[in-house]
């Protein structure tokens, strides 16, 4: 059985000094106009109570590049100025139906450098890649194939911080969905990354503990330098080298450890998390970040999805560590010095073993007879659902975990 999905293939590309020319110039152009259409709507709503949508701001657009103030912008691609019209309009629609917050100003130094073209605006041939305004094909470096007979849908281009360019090939790529049998649970940690209803642990690599000798040095370097100057500006870019080596090397790790996961396992359960609440506790940002839960989880998602995998979410007040996988006692305390403890009833658990055992029975709970099923919050994601034990501290606010 094999499944059509779009699928986007991320290519590094060395350009000519004309090409970085051009491609920087559309950069600033795409973010111009998203902030200028921005400001448009805004002032619309707060002025008159009026909502802007996609075909007003494109007529604006019309309008601006007759002006001489912004006539620079009939010298690159109208499309990726039109893709950022329509990226806007799609982050009003998530503010609307109250998915995201109300967009903010497009930054220079801060922002996603990126345009996006469509097929009106560039030209696939023989494996060549040649965009609208760009007189020379880009020179890819191929690291991996694309999948046979696939023309890109849209192409994007980006500069991340340490100065490497990337290009993005969205294609139509199909899925051959091998059948899979059994079920896992995974509870996630810090020491152990995942910790699997087998008994499997994944150790935690810790990338950035392990770049943060050479974080700290470039980061001190870039101290001493003056705003502004030129030597500032190099040693920028080294910080940003060495973050982006860390973050490469996470992500690696996690897309090779998801994939196998997806691959051999039919029904996966996971754990709901708050992220976001759990980075405040200062002792364990860091390393709550360097884990990249929900980075781990948007894989899991995707992934299942492609290769038609079960993917169950419990909710995150079930209480899996403080709960016995063998006899279902309550356990009162379980602070998180306690690796091990043994329950009323004689059996000695592993901590997060035992986690991980009890959200995969929640998970079963609800693809067996729909206990506790209900619809998972935030996520429109098919094929997920989530069970919901309260707790008497789930009324404080306070995690049961």
């Amino acid at each position: 059985m094999s499944r059509m999905v779009k699928r986007a293939f991320k290519y590094r590309f060395y350009p000519t000094d004309a090409q970085a020319a051009q491609l920087s110039r559309t950069f600033g152009c795409v973010r111009l106009v998203y902030n200028l259409a921005l400001q448009a709507r805004s002032q619309a709503w707060t002025q008159r109570q009026e909502r802007v949508g996609y075909h007003a701001t494109s007529a604006l657009l019309t309008g601006w590049k007759k002006t001489d103030d912004l006539a620079f912008l009939n010298e690159v691609s109208s499309v990726p100025l039109q893709q950022a019209l329509r990226h806007l309009q799609t982050a009003y629609t998530n503010f609307w139906a109250k998915r995201a917050e109300h967009p903010s100003f497009k930054s220079k130094k801060r922002s996603r450098r990126s345009a996006e073209y469509t097929t009106s605006a560039f030209r696939w041939r023989d494996g060549a890649l040649l965009l609208a305004k760009l007189s020379e094909p880009l020179d890819i470096v191929w690291s991996r194939p694309l999948p046979q007979g696939c023309t890109p849908s849209t192409v994007t281009v980006s500069q991340d911080a340490a100065g490497r360019w990337f290009v993005s090939l969205l294609c139509d790529d199909v899925i051959e969905q091998t059948p899979a049998t059994g079920t896992v649970g995974i509870d996630v940690g810090l020491d152990s990354l995942l910790t699997l209803s087998t008994g499997e642990k994944i150790t935690n690599p810790r990338y950035e503990r392990a770049g943060r000798q050479r974080l700290v040095r470039a980061q001190r370097n870039l101290a001493r330098k003056q705003k502004g100057s030129a030597n500032r500006a190099k040693a920028r870019v080294k910080v940003a080298r060495v973050h982006a080596r860390i973050a490469d090397r996470r992500r690696d790790h996690l897309h090779k450890l998801t994939t196998r996961l997806v691959r051999d396992t039919q029904t996966i359960v996971i754990e709901d998390l708050a992220v976001r609440n759990m980075v405040k506790n200062h002792r364990l940002a860091r390393a709550i970040s360097d884990a990249a839960w929900r980075q781990l989880r948007r894989m899991l998602e995707y992934k299942a999805a492609w290769h038609g995998r079960d993917l169950i979410v419990v909710d995150r007040w079930f209480p899996s560590t403080k709960l016995c996988s063998v006899c279902g006692a309550l356990a009162q305390h379980m602070p998180l010095d306690v690796r091990e403890w043994t329950c009323r009833c004689g059996s000695v658990h592993d901590r997060d073993v035992n986690a991980a055992r009890n959200i995969l029975a929640a998970g079963l709970a609800v693809t067996a007879c729909g206990d506790g099923v209900r619809p998972q919050r935030g996520s429109s994601r098919r094929g997920q659902s989530s069970v919901k034990q309260e707790s008497p501290r789930a009324t404080k606010g306070i995690p049961v975990r």
